[in-house]
């Protein structure tokens, strides 16, 4: 098994900033990729950014340019540095982690989500 948990979340202005978190813990041999997932209410889940073990990143084009993802390897830790929020950013964030179990085999996890509200 494989345990995500998230933090970062909250309320903040328009122009604002934002740090989220996950880190991963468990039956870990090896993590490929991780990212971060975003779902807004009435609407479908959408990619914001993802970084493969080798850090390639790759960001939806509506945060392009604002948020970066970056991670720890050794600690199994992914964090989102979201810069200049708008209130369409408002949404549920979920981490998303794929690798390896030590005993063999993939895993494709998810968080539980966070929110994060960009209002004035």
């Amino acid at each position: 098994q494989v345990q995500l948990v998230e933090s970062g979340g909250g309320l903040v202005q328009p122009g604002g900033s934002l740090r989220l978190s996950c880190a991963a813990s468990g039956s870990i041999f090896s993590i490929n990729v991780m990212g971060w997932y975003r779902q807004a209410p009435g609407k479908q889940r959408e990619l914001v950014a993802t970084i493969t073990s080798g850090s390639s990143t790759g960001y939806g084009d509506s945060v392009k340019g604002r948020f970066t993802i970056s991670r720890d390897n050794a600690k199994n830790t992914v964090s989102l540095q979201m810069n200049s929020l708008k209130p369409e950013d408002t949404a549920v964030y979920y981490c998303n982690v794929g690798g390896i179990y030590y005993s063999g085999g993939y895993f494709d996890y998810w968080g539980q989500g966070t929110q994060v509200t960009v209002s004035s």
